[in-house]
């Protein structure tokens, strides 16, 4: 895809998530650069990069990719399971979800950041957290951006692209998968195409 043509409305199989689709990945919820909410008014749940090696991901290409993402916290951003410690809980929300695996050009990165937007918002943060995410799709190549504007307009147009690819049933479907809302530690090798 270039830059310089239009951008579709939807990505990837309508029937169902290719391969290495869908990519299994799982970490605590860390803080990131701080620029998602504070600049662009788009926050970012982010986990560590060493999500991407544990399954052999770190050659995962630079982009922008959607999914499901699930959490321990209720819609409101509390812990679902207050009374499980950490790590072993086995309830939790999904939501649809966008994410930045990359170098972040625009912003010159000197370390590569795994970035998630969770298509719900939140009154609070949840760091600490587990987040299982099950990507499903490549929308686009990471870009540089000639300013924050159009940098904001590619992440909104990503953000619909999202909303029109998990609509599809196969899509829909993948929401229901039971490694998204399990947070116990052992359940979490991230995988690839599983």
């Amino acid at each position: 895809m270039s830059r310089d043509q239009p951008r579709p409305p939807v990505v990837g199989d309508p029937s169902r998530p290719k391969y290495p689709f869908p990519i299994k990945l799982s970490g605590p919820v860390v803080k990131g650069f701080g620029r998602g909410s504070k600049e662009l008014g788009i926050p970012t749940a982010n986990i560590p990069l060493t999500g991407l090696s544990v399954g052999g991901h770190e050659d995962v290409e630079s982009g922008i990719y959607y999914g499901w993402a699930g959490l321990d916290v209720s819609s409101d951003g509390e812990r679902a399971s207050k009374s499980v410690p950490i790590g072993e809980g086995t309830t939790g929300t999904v939501w649809p979800m966008v994410m930045s695996i990359g170098w972040n050009p625009f912003y010159k990165n000197s370390v590569r950041s795994v970035e998630v937007h969770i298509l719900h918002k939140f009154n609070k943060d949840f760091y600490g957290v587990r987040m299982n995410l099950l990507i499903l799709g490549f929308i686009r190549p990471e870009y540089d951006y000639v300013s924050k504007e159009s940098l904001v307009e590619d992440i909104r147009t990503d953000i619909e692209v999202t909303r029109r690819c998990l609509e599809r049933e196969a899509y829909i479907k993948a929401k229901d998968t039971s490694y998204l809302l399990d947070f116990r530690d052992s359940a979490h090798e991230n995988q690839t195409g599983t």
